[in-house]
């Protein structure tokens, strides 16, 4: 595309397609301009980010060279600018990947998401995210926000999620996780002993000492309650199950670090010199993720108006997990409370952010 002045460019803006080479002669009022300043002007619907992206990775050219931003303009010099895709666009590109699918109607789907996955794009994974691979196996999603996901897990926490087809599925699921009607119930590994079941009720918001953490906070945080019950105690671990009243970001792992008890391999909250045997220390390394797993799920059926109840069985690294501290602790191997637990508390899929304070003593009762 050739283009003379800004105007003759804004005109046909809409022409210019991701690959394109754009040819444009700098006005002369835009003389002493800095090339990325004067590339925004000329090209205003591109964002400036955008624009310095495509002049850092050399597909911006005036007269036949590759220019710097801080390139000072003078007047009627070619530019040429190559179109390429931003991040964001290609962040809702289907991508081919194995999805373990647990339910599909042409209402919903209950996808049991592997630890490693992203759900949703944003800085740092633009792509290779669970919206990738929906877009890819369903491209309805398309038509759909967010490609139908309702509510996240952590990237390394594994677990059951519910997945919209539709946009009246999607806005009845985000009702429903509103009202607290969406039921979800996790299991996890901690280090030590777990003394009783219990409920911790506190405030979370961000970390006053690292903003990519969440903290336990005296003032400006909201209400994270989290009830829990053991299910197996071994010889310097638990396991245990947590059911959420409320849904903060990261709301388990910040509860059970400030309990006393971490998550295993939470390499954000946890404890790497957790006392406890070579043969756990090393198992616990090597899971790499939090032991964290979203093993039940129930909400009111969007279309049936039915209460769908999902399990998701233990993810096979915490399985290995389990098993081997149940061998140190002379347990039976067996899975003793897969089954048959009342699931009577729940999560509500908020997922909001915080201000900030002091961290206070957790409140940790007996229920």
């Amino acid at each position: 595309m050739s283009l003379n002045n800004a105007d003759d460019y804004n005109d046909d803006l809409d022409l210019a397609v991701d690959g394109e080479t754009i040819e444009l002669q700098v006005p002369n009022d835009l003389a002493g301009k800095r090339l990325d300043a004067a590339l925004a002007q000329l090209l205003p619907d591109y964002s400036r980010s955008r624009i310095a992206a495509w002049i850092k990775d050399g597909l911006v050219s005036v007269n036949g060279v590759a220019a710097q931003p801080k390139h000072k303009l003078i007047g009627s010099e070619k530019v040429s600018v190559t179109i390429t895709p931003s991040v964001e666009t290609a962040a809702f590109t289907p991508e081919a990947m194995d999805l373990d699918v647990v339910y599909e109607d042409d209402t919903v789907i209950v996808i049991n998401k592997p630890a490693g996955l992203v759900v949703h794009p944003a800085a740092g994974n633009w792509n290779g995210t669970l919206l990738n691979g929906l877009l890819h196996r369903n491209p309805e999603l398309s038509q759909v926000p967010r490609a139908g996901i309702v509510h996240r897990l952590d990237k390394d926490t594994s677990g059951l999620m519910v997945v919209a087809k539709t946009l009246p599925a999607q806005n009845n699921l985000v009702q429903q996780l509103q009202a607290r009607t969406v039921k979800r119930i996790y299991r996890a590994v901690c280090n030590g002993i777990v003394p009783f079941d219990g409920k911790i009720d506190t405030l979370i918001g961000r970390d006053p000492h690292n903003r990519l953490k969440m903290a336990v906070v005296k003032f400006g945080g909201k209400q994270a309650i989290t009830h829990i019950k053991v299910l197996e105690r071994y010889l310097a671990h638990s396991y245990i199950e947590c059911a959420l009243e409320t849904g903060r970001t990261h709301q388990i792992r910040v509860h059970m670090r400030e309990a006393g008890h971490p998550l295993a391999a939470d390499p954000v909250y946890g404890n790497v010199r957790h006392a406890c045997s070579d043969t756990v220390k090393e198992v616990v390394k090597n899971l790499h993720r939090q032991a964290l797993h979203a093993y039940r799920l129930s909400f009111i059926h969007p279309k049936t108006g039915e209460t769908v109840s999902f399990e998701a069985p233990m993810a096979p690294d915490m399985y290995h997990l389990l098993s081997v501290l149940r061998l140190e602790a002379g347990l039976d191997s067996s899975l003793q409370h897969e089954a048959g637990y009342s699931d009577e508390h729940f999560h509500d899929g908020d997922d909001d952010d915080w201000d900030d304070d002091d961290d206070v003593e957790v409140i940790y009762v007996r229920e």
